[in-house]
């Protein structure tokens, strides 16, 4: 076993990032942390930048490939390995290789299993019965990187995104803190992924996504609403005004004059929503608010 150095570099942008750092940042010494700046027209401060400043880590932006090739060319980094969560740029084979031990991504599901942008949304949308967490290293093509271990996490019936998420980076973080040390020192090493002829894809979410389709199941429309309930939300008319619909489950009948029948033949039962003054509601209120005005 060789000796273990525990310096890394960091890199990452978003909320889940921010929760990883907070985490790693008192049980490894980040050499730097690397991220995107807000951009002009938004107000605030990134998650990730906000919570470095705040810790005292050395801060450095990137906000596509080619900033990061040029900071990776204007300092030496002497990390053997990066670990990235949530960032958001293509990292070339060329930074990838300047670390000694790669890059690892932590990837919230059982790779090959929604490679891509938005494996949890996707994972409630299938209805699957568990996810996981892959830890891999990155490679230029998309999530085809070997593994270094995974975990599994069962799904509940009413998981939804956001209860999910939080789920998976408590898994995650415990993950990074078992194995990336035991890769360090050589315990463990990299393994290909499992019948990667097998492997499904997910994609970013676009606005359009939240429109309620009537024609579909009213399992598929359920399992839309928990998986977009953060974005784009689930979109419909009732009442002639347009709501978002938070919370519903499958029915044979229906139960209120709102409820919406479906292409399968069964009923959309409404529980919660949000009215059109974004006030989030039951759907009895919203009937007596919203009937006779």
């Amino acid at each position: 076993m060789k000796s273990v150095s525990k310096t890394i570099i960091f890199f990452g942008s978003g909320p889940v990032a921010a929760s990883s750092l907070e985490f790693l940042s008192s049980r490894f010494d980040i050499e730097a942390v690397i991220t995107k700046s807000v951009p002009p027209h938004h107000r605030g401060v990134a998650p990730v930048e906000k919570l470095a400043k705040c810790l005292g880590l050395p801060i450095m932006f990137a906000n596509n490939k080619q900033e990061l090739e040029k900071l990776a060319s204007d300092h030496a980094f002497l990390s053997d390995l990066g670990i990235i969560i949530d960032y958001g740029v293509i990292v070339s084979e060329r930074i990838i290789r300047s670390f000694s031990l790669g890059i690892v991504n932590s990837h919230f599901s059982l790779l090959p299993q929604w490679r891509g942008a938005d494996p949890i949304t996707f994972s409630i949308l299938s209805g699957q019965k568990k996810t996981g967490v892959s830890l891999m290293l990155i490679e230029q093509s998309l999530d085809t990187g070997k593994l270094l271990a995974q975990r599994s996490l069962p799904i509940q019936a009413t998981e939804t995104a956001p209860s999910l998420t939080v789920k998976l980076i408590k898994l995650s973080n415990s993950m990074l803190v078992k194995y990336i040390p035991l890769y360090q020192s050589g315990v463990i090493r990299p393994k290909h992924q499992p019948h990667p002829d097998r492997a499904t894809y997910s994609r970013k979410l676009k606005k359009h996504d939240g429109l309620i389709d009537q024609k579909k199941s009213a399992l598929e429309i359920e399992r839309e609403i928990r998986a977009y309930i953060d974005w784009p939300g689930s979109q419909t008319q009732l009442l002639d005004r347009l709501v978002i619909i938070t919370k519903a489950h499958v029915s044979s009948i229906p139960k209120t004059t709102l409820d919406i029948l479906c292409g399968d033949g069964a009923y959309l039962s409404i529980d919660e929503l949000i009215a059109p003054s974004g006030r989030r509601m039951n759907v009895s209120s919203y009937i007596n608010g919203y009937a006779a005005a």
